[in-house]
């Protein structure tokens, strides 16, 4: 107290100017400065001992023994054994206590004291004492009370003692040389004391114990940070949301994770859960209550997005505005006080030395200020950031799952992605970049007001200036909002064709189109690449003009001065240019601010529109009570169009009563209305007129199964409880049972992305399990048998349909004729109308139309009767030994074969059986810090690093030429108004312009070559991935979900295209900036030096520490993103679905947990920066007021007054820049893990090359299209047993040949094999005599044909889809059109083959504007431009009606009757006509024969699956007899 009743005395003495600080002190008689701050400091701690003694002992009182969070205590009951860090704090406390009690003994026995006031020597040094004494105390009670951490107050304690011991050291040091003098046992005593006080110090940083305690097991478990084996609490409840105030300003509650951090690498489940106001509910249901208020309010069915934004941000924004406007303030003390503190140094002899450190320390308080406040404003944007995002994407999630089927089609998967990664993330970079708005006109209008109190008039110049630069932005943002548009626009179209790609990747490599689809999107970046470069050039333009701003505007400013005679004295100057360079980061912020805004306001209307989107009809079902009617489905004249906008609808007069109990087939021929039939009953299509009512609750099979990723059980249960007697009933009746036992984990083994590793009847048979046990009233199947074998076909119908449905209402699609009838009523569809119904025998007797679909099926029963027939009568059957066709090699009874199923059609590519069954596993993370290998693949990319020196260059020459022409003007200024400059002022000018102009070209020149070499590095990166995606194996596509490679093409590419080589650049601009500041500092005052090296070693060890959990939480951030977008990906392709079981907010919940899994590691990533941040931030503080206090204490005429003041402008940037390097290091390494993920996915295992050019084939090849299979053995997996086993047959040259077999036993392996889908791990397949392993992939694959199981048609055009490569002439086209029964359909439209769009006929994605048949016909359209030797049909026709099946099979007799035509079919009518049949069994030939031969063994393989065939048919026989 007596500093401070010593300085306002002589506040009271002084005349005092409180603006431009001019105190002049009365001199003192002795140096007593250190026991001021000494006294001052342990006051203060004394009075914090006393508060926490009073607060423990109230505790106590009311008996609440809780720990004090903010000690970071763990407490165990335990043993002790004592760690060297605790060991090292005893022996350097009781080494202070007996150091101070040694000085105050000599004090007392008359030794020599510094200072002239014996009562603050001896008031300081008893203080020291006691409170050493203390330490000691608690230091010794810490073991008793098992503290994992030393208490905060005792942390803080040896901070400040070493801060003391640093300053008196420094003090005596500088004492000692001023007076020439001996140094004295006082000065001896601090200088021992510095070193245990560092000591403690480094302790005080780190602030664990190291104690470890022994258990009552006899085990030991360390506290190091406060760990044990067992889960820590912290992972499950918010370390932010329990925090204190003191662990939020300082962002210490981020502690316990850094503790595990730093000694392990992070994974997912030791992140903290976010503060409920974080968590994705409580967002997505407060950002719900603003759209209601604004569309209350507003009266609107589309409220505006931007007021909901604005309503549900506006509280958390203002505290975020009002640290920002503080912070922006506080940062401007600095440039205010300059002109003070080179007077001040001018006239020291003049003023007291406390007038200098009052100054040092209104600096420093500034800088403090400053340092707190933009953190949090900083936190505080990036959490707002966090909390939009989680709103929006539910949001969007929400949305998506609504969205009418026109609306879908407007905005494709594709799309959405992009809506969900890039323009989220840039609508959150502008809620970080809204608080520069406003502090924009305060930094302008202080820096005015600085200006103006310095030189005057000048200052309406320097404000000139401003605007002329600001107004730059005007042409600049407009192009770069016109720029962004583009780009995004270009990035919608490669991530849409990037997304079908992926999804379709097998046909691709199959019909060898892999090469036009890699071009496709190679052209589509390349037109994305022309857009950001034009943005990026954009940008290296406008930092030159705004790195440039500062030297134009002091030029402007000081040539104003010299034309209005204004004086300008090195203060004044030095004043201004503090003042500039504070004025650059608005200035230069605006156009990022601009971009921003531009970039946001593009996303964030693109968001905006598609929320607006129409959505499906809720009113479109009426749900009636279930005790109050006795129909199950009724509609009343119903007119229903998937595009409202066209002139005729898909349905039309529609009247149809469904009973409760009915079953109800549904027939016609293909594109006929049956699958849009069960739509409008789902509420799926738009209603146009008439009434749908229902009555009870639904379950849906849709014609292509929606398979989740996953594993079976969770599929069938399809988030109902599971009931063990009930599942087993399902799975059994679903004819499951088998598969199960074959599957490596059962039904809890994992499914791949779209049941990618299972055949189309298991997918099939698993949804219509998943329908069966949700036991609702009321069943949509649509097609369920088309997928399965005549004998699971039956069992299915059987057991499941007229079984365990049997008292449910049942309507079911069907083109099998067998299945109708035992329907109570059949609708036979026609051009979307019902244009029969009835039973079956009244149906017949009409005589209109149903009787083309019944024959059809009678004459392919008929031709396989026949084959039987005349078998069976056939009574010269001698077996042919040397026949080569009868192979059959497997003795397994009938009874085996008959049930014998083998899951052979998966394309395992991982070990699911040591991996419990998962295929789809954890996606692959390195670990530890980023190799210097990354690092060294990015730089030299382009040029082999080239650029690199140029850069730094260009930069180093950038702060050489700055420093030279500040340094210029502050020697060259006089140093007061009376004193002569050294050269006249226009030479001055002249200088400084030429030097300031030089440095802003080296700018424009770093920035061009960064953005050059940046782009094109991106580039590279993403062609090197792109190819290496491409040529990866299709068990890398059936392993990999769709959405972390999208997260690759998209969020990744983003940060290389348009961050990267920007934070590069700018981190060793920083570098270099600070190596330039360090310099000025030194030749003022070297002394900075001795505070400077140990404060970097420390920031150095902050950032080593910081590291290492930063880089996993920004690993595990972008890896917790891609289930989002796979999630997403996946509910959009399946809403059918989940609105017909009522699943919609299982599916919403789940996405909001998905998004806190990724808000987790994002929110402690990005508080994570700010923890090291403002601890560096105090540190460069603390660097920068040892500066001043050194400038202030050194003699007059020790430094030059001007390079003084240069120094501190330059300095007051030195926290900013410091912290810059680390950040931007961090932040670098946190960028860099999008350049290993690139990486990571550009080396991955590539195929067989397309070409090998010393094993070309003939031109002609296959001319005759022999295939012989020697040997053949196929496994997915090394380690796993072989799917295809010892096959070893021909099938001869333009022959028909049949495959057949249960499902799963190999047919589709046969086929991939032929393709080389897979690879054989032993034997060979011989084309032609050419050996199909030696020749290139796509020599191979375009000369075959196949009609793949699952119809894939790609967004486009007619033509674009049949003639993909371009090859063909219009006419061969409409030929293959009208051979496929799709000319007349196409004619009927404007534009025919290159319609864009008119009517609908544009081929939308996934082709979902075309039934399932028609797609079935395109690929069928295909094969016949095609006109390949050999042809394969993978179950080709089992989505079209008998009557099309039967066209189809005409067309394809007629059209390769001179071709091999390899056929896999469960109608086996397909295949009866062909000239060998091979039947597969558990992987094995079990038969191999023509069907003649086959059918003469009753007991053979083929003779069973005719049988089952023709007696499922026999009740539909007897039926047909008795009309």
């Amino acid at each position: 107290m007596l500093l401070f009743q010593h300085m306002f005395t002589a506040n009271m003495a002084s005349n005092l100017k409180l603006p431009q600080l001019q105190i002049a002190w009365l001199p003192l008689k002795s140096p007593c400065v250190r026991e001021h701050i000494s006294i001052v400091v342990q006051l203060a701690f004394l009075v914090l001992l006393l508060l926490q003694f009073v607060r423990k002992s109230v505790s106590l009182i009311c008996r609440k023994r809780t720990e004090v969070r903010d000690q970071g205590v763990e407490r165990y009951t335990a043993g002790v054994k004592f760690n060297i860090s605790y060991r090292i704090t005893m022996v350097c406390s009781t080494l202070l206590f007996a150091i101070h009690f040694i000085m105050l003994l000599i004090m007392l026995n008359g030794g020599e004291i510094l200072c002239d006031s014996k009562v603050l020597a001896f008031s300081s040094e008893v203080m020291q004492v006691v409170l050493w004494a203390s330490t000691l105390l608690t230091v010794y009670k810490i073991p008793s009370n098992k503290y994992a951490k030393f208490p905060w107050i005792l942390r803080a304690w040896w901070f400040c003692s070493f801060s003391l011991y640093i300053i008196c050291t420094a003090l005596d040091a500088y004492s000692r040389v001023t007076n020439h003098s001996q140094f004295k046992v006082g000065d001896y005593s601090d200088f021992v004391c510095l070193l245990p006080s560092t000591l403690l110090f480094v302790i005080s940083i780190r602030g664990k114990t190291g104690l470890v305690y022994a258990l009552t097991n006899d085990t030991t478990e360390p506290l190091i940070n406060g760990k044990t084996d067992t889960p820590l609490e912290y992972k499950r409840e918010s370390l932010y949301g329990k925090a204190t105030l003191f662990q939020l300003v300082t962002f210490s509650w981020l502690n316990p994770l850094f503790a595990v951090g730093i000694r392990k690498p992070l994974d997912q489940n030791e992140i903290p859960d976010v503060d409920i106001k974080d968590s994705a509910e409580f967002l997505s249901h407060d950002f719900d209550e603003r759209l209601k208020h604004v569309k209350q309010k507003d009266g609107s069915v589309n409220p505006s997005m931007y007021k909901a934004i604005f309503l549900f941000i506006r509280k958390k924004a203002a505290i975020n505005a009002l640290l920002a406007v503080i912070s922006a303030v506080s940062s401007y003390v600095g440039p205010y006080l300059i002109d003070d503190f080179v007077n001040f140094l001018n006239e020291k002899n003049k003023r007291s030395l406390k007038t200098g450190y009052l100054l040092a320390l209104a600096f420093l308080g500034g800088k403090m200020v400053e340092t707190i406040t933009q953190k949090h404003w900083v936190f505080g944007a990036r959490q707002l950031g966090l909390r939009v995002r989680a709103a929006l994407i539910s949001q969007i999630y929400r949305k998506g799952l609504r969205l009418s089927c026109q609306s879908r089609q407007s905005h494709t998967s594709g799309e959405i992605i992009n809506y969900m990664s890039v323009d989220i993330q840039r609508i959150t970079d502008l809620i970080w970049y809204l608080n520069i708005i406003w502090m924009l006109p305060i930094q302008i209008s202080l820096a005015i007001y600085i200006l103006h109190t310095t030189i005057g008039l000048g200052s309406l110049a320097a404000l000139a200036a401003t605007f002329i630069v600001m107004s730059c932005n005007i042409p600049i943002t407009r192009f770069q909002k016109r720029y962004q548009s583009k780009i995004m626009t270009a990035k919608d179209d490669r991530m849409k064709a990037t997304s079908e790609v992926l999804r379709n990747m097998k046909t691709l490599k199959l019909q060898a189109w892999d090469s036009k689809y890699l071009n496709k999107l190679e052209s589509l970046r390349k037109i994305e690449c022309d857009w950001l470069w034009k943005s990026l050039r954009l940008s290296a333009t406008s930092a030159f003009i705004f790195w440039g701003a500062p030297t134009f505007i002091s030029v402007v400013t000081f040539a104003a001065c010299m034309l209005m005679g204004i004086q300008l004295t090195a203060g004044r100057v030095l004043s201004a240019l503090a003042t500039f360079r504070m004025l650059q980061e608005p200035i230069f912020s605006l156009p990022d601010l601009l971009s921003n805004i531009a970039q946001g306001k593009v996303s964030a209307d693109r968001i905006a529109s598609y929320l607006q989107k129409d959505e499906i009809q809720q009113d479109s079902v009426e749900y009636v009570s279930k005790d109050k009617t006795d129909l199950g489905v009724e509609i009343d004249n119903g007119k229903f169009s998937w595009n409202p906008e066209s002139s005729s609808p898909t349905l039309d007069g529609i009247q149809l009563k469904v009973k409760k109990g009915m079953k109800v087939a549904v027939c016609g021929t293909v594109g006929s209305g049956k699958s849009s039939l069960l739509s409008c009953m789902l509420g799926e299509m738009q209603k146009l007129e008439g009434t749908v009512k229902i009555s009870g609750t639904k379950a849906y099979v849709p014609q292509s199964p929606w398979i989740l990723t996953g594993n079976i059980r969770d599929n069938i249960l399809f988030g109902n409880q599971y009931d063990n007697h009930k599942y087993e009933k399902t799975v059994k009746a679903c004819a499951l049972l088998k598969d199960f036992e074959l599957f490596p984990s059962g039904d809890l083994t994992e499914i791949g992305e779209r049941g990618i590793n299972m055949s189309g009847g298991q997918k099939q048979r698993i949804q219509i399990a998943r329908a069966v046990y949700h036991d609702a009233d009321i069943y949509l199947l649509d097609d369920p048998f088309s997928a399965v074998d005549a004998h699971t076909g039956t069992q299915l119908f059987e057991e499941c349909l007229m079984g365990m449905l049997k008292d449910k209402t049942v309507l079911y699609v069907t083109h099998q004729v067998e299945f109708l009838p035992a329907a109570d009523l059949i609708l036979v569809m026609q051009n979307g109308r019902i244009a029969q119904a009835g039973r079956f025998d009244e149906l017949l007797q009409q005589n209109i139309g149903f009787e083309v679909i019944v024959g059809a099926h009678n004459e392919a029963l008929d031709s396989i009767l026949t084959v039987e027939n005349s078998s069976r009568t056939s009574q010269d059957f001698v077996p042919d030994d040397e026949s080569e066709h009868d192979l059959s090699t497997d003795n397994t009874s009938n009874a085996e074969l008959i049930h014998s199923q083998h899951d052979s059609e998966h394309d395992l590519s991982l070990d699911i059986t040591k991996k419990e069954g998962k295929l789809i596993q954890e996606e692959e993370r390195e670990k530890g810090s980023i190799g210097k290998e990354v690092y060294w693949y990015y730089f030299t990319a382009v040029k082999g690093g080239a650029f690199i020196p140029i850069i730094i260059l260009a930069q180093s020459s950038f702060q050489v030429l700055q420093v030279a022409s500040n340094y210029w003007m502050a020697w060259t200024s006089p140093t007061t108004s009376e004193a002569e400059p050294i050269v006249k002022m226009k030479v001055i000018l002249l200088v400084y312009t030429l030097l300031a102009v030089g440095s802003a070209f080296c700018v424009l020149l770093r920035a061009m070559l960064v953005t050059t070499t940046g782009l094109k590095t991106a580039q590279k990166l993403f062609t090197n991935m792109l190819h290496s995606i491409f040529r990866a194996p299709m068990a890398f596509f059936d392993s990999t979900p769709t959405g972390r490679i999208l997260n690759r093409a998209s969020t990744d590419q983003s940060v290389l295209d348009l961050e990267l080589a920007g934070r590069l650049g700018t981190c060793a601009s920083t570098i270099i900036q600070i190596i330039g500041t360090i310099a000025v500092m030194s030749q003022a005052a070297w002394q900075v030096f001795v505070i400077f090296i140990p404060v970097t070693a420390i920031c150095i060890w902050y950032q080593q520490y910081y590291i290492p959990t930063a880089r996993e939480l920004a690993r595990l951030s972008q890896i917790q993103r891609a289930p989002i977008l796979h999630h997403f990906a996946e509910s959009l392709s399946g809403t059918a679905t989940i609105h017909a079981f009522d699943q919609e907010d299982r599916f919403t919940n789940a996405n909001l947990s998905l998004i806190d899994n990724h808000s987790r590691p994002w929110f402690h990533n990005a508080s994570a920066m700010e923890w090291l941040s403002i601890r560096l931030n105090l540190l460069a503080n603390f660097v920068f007021a040892f500066s001043l206090i050194v400038l202030v204490s050194l003699p007059e005429g020790t430094i030059n007054p001007s390079i003084a003041g240069l120094a501190v402008t330059y300095g007051i940037n030195l926290n900013v820049l410091q912290a810059s390097i680390m950040w931007h290091i961090c932040n670098v390494e946190n960028k860099m893990i999008s350049v290993e993920r690139i990486i990571q996915y550009s080396n991955l295992k590539s195929e067989a090359p397309f070409v090998v050019e010393e094993y070309r084939p003939p031109n002609n090849w296959p001319e005759v299209g022999t295939i012989c299979f020697n040997n053949l053995q196929i496994r997915y997996v090394e380690h796993l047993p072989s799917i295809l086993k010892n096959i070893t047959c021909t099938f001869p040259g333009r022959k028909k040949i049949g495959v057949v077999g249960r499902t799963g036993s190999g047919k589709s392996t046969l086929i991939q094999a032929i393709f080389r889908i897979v690879e054989p791990r032993e034997g060979s397949i011989i084309i032609d005599n050419v050996d199909i392993c030696k020749i290139g992939l796509h020599d191979l694959r375009s000369r075959l044909s196949i009609i793949p199981q699952d119809p894939t048609l790609f967004e486009g055009t007619v033509r674009g889809n049949l003639d993909t490569l371009f090859q063909y002439s219009d006419k061969e086209v409409w030929e293959a059109l009208d051979k496929c029964q799709l000319g007349d359909l196409v004619r009927t439209k404007e534009k025919k083959l290159d319609s864009p769009g008119q009517d609908g006929l544009t081929v939308i994605e996934n082709g979902e504007n075309w039934s399932v048949g028609q797609r079935q016909l395109f690929c069928l359209g295909r094969t016949l431009l095609k006109k390949s030797s050999i042809l394969v049909l993978d179950e080709a026709t089992a989505s079209v009606d008998s009557a099309t099946d039967g066209v189809i099979q005409k067309i394809i007799s007629q059209e390769f009757k001179d071709r091999t035509v390899v056929t896999i079919a469960h109608r086996i009518h397909t295949v009866i006509d062909s000239d060998l049949v091979l039947v597969l069994n558990d992987g094995r030939i079990a038969e191999y024969d023509s069907p003649k031969r086959l059918l003469e063994r009753e007991d053979s393989f083929f003779s069973k699956l005719i049988k089952e065939y023709s007696m499922r048919s026999q009740n539909f026989n007897t039926s047909q007899q008795s009309t």
